[in-house]
């Protein structure tokens, strides 16, 4: 039984089995643990660079109605709201799906994964894609309202997820059929988790994101009504 823990620890980033000095965690442990926290304070506070983003691709910028980061933390319906002038920047181009970049609660995971997560759902996605949007102070739902303004009938929200003490670079993918304000969460699908090397590597997100797009489209509609069977569909094949 002494060895469980060492087992357990080799499978996962949990904290588990940690060394103790008396009753407390020893020096070591505690330090890692601040560390850690820090980490992912950082993230939720660090900057949205989007320079990658316009080097790579074409990039249209918005921002939520939120003013700052301080706002944007204690207001979320502000990061889920786009004011008419940043609506405006965004016309319908008759593409059929529109990627967004949102930093959500971790720019960190955005300035990791983005970049090389859109780069291998170029290839996968087909039809017409309208210009990648890089949205500021971003909630998940202020893409309902980016892509009604661009006239699509996929989003797929790429965001910053919440930073936890052993992922504070996780990235998550959003999909939503026919997005417009007042979607519910319960209307999309979401792939969660992207941080190679310890989560989703972006080839395999790109695949199950892909296939999620693939089959909103044909079944015109995501949410709790599409099942992600892209890992089942994959091993038939």
């Amino acid at each position: 039984m002494a060895e469980l823990p060492a087992r357990l620890a080799a499978l996962t980033q949990a904290r588990i089995g940690l060394p103790r000095a008396g009753h407390a965690l020893n020096t070591a442990a505690t330090l890692a643990f601040d560390l850690a926290h820090a980490r992912a304070r950082d993230a939720v506070h660090a900057v949205f660079d989007t320079a990658p983003l316009h080097a790579e691709f074409d990039v249209i910028d918005v921002h939520s109605a939120a003013p700052d980061r301080a706002t944007y933390l204690q207001r979320p319906d502000l990061g889920r709201t786009l004011p008419e002038a940043q609506a405006a920047r965004l016309t319908p181009t008759g593409a059929g799906t529109a990627i967004i970049v949102g930093d959500g609660l971790s720019a960190t995971a955005v300035a990791l994964h983005a970049v090389p997560l859109i780069q291998a759902l170029l290839s996968r996605l087909g039809g017409t894609l309208a210009p990648v949007v890089a949205a500021h102070q971003a909630r998940v739902a202020l893409g309902d309202a980016i892509g009604a303004a661009l006239g699509v009938d996929i989003v797929v929200m790429l965001i910053g997820e919440r930073p936890g003490l052993s992922a504070p670079d996780s990235l998550g993918a959003y999909i939503t059929w026919q997005p417009r304000p007042g979607r519910r969460d319960s209307e999309r699908n979401c792939v969660s988790n992207i941080r190679p090397p310890h989560g989703l590597d972006h080839e395999t997100a790109a695949t199950r994101i892909a296939w999620l797009v693939h089959q909103a489209r044909a079944r015109r509609l995501t949410g709790v009504a599409l099942k992600d069977e892209s890992s089942v569909t994959i091993r038939l094949r």
